[in-house]
């Protein structure tokens, strides 16, 4: 078994990715939530 030594790690790939992932997310959201209010407003 090879030797670990804890916190040796690189960790930037995963950090990058869950950044990326974080940013499409908040996109979405807001992009959903637009269109919510746009459909209460002129869809009656």
């Amino acid at each position: 078994m090879a030797d670990h030594e804890h916190g040796s790690m690189d960790t930037k790939v995963q950090e990058k990715t869950f950044d990326d992932f974080m940013s499409f997310v908040t996109k979405t959201t807001i992009v959903i939530v637009a269109l919510l209010v746009l459909m209460a407003l002129f869809i009656r």
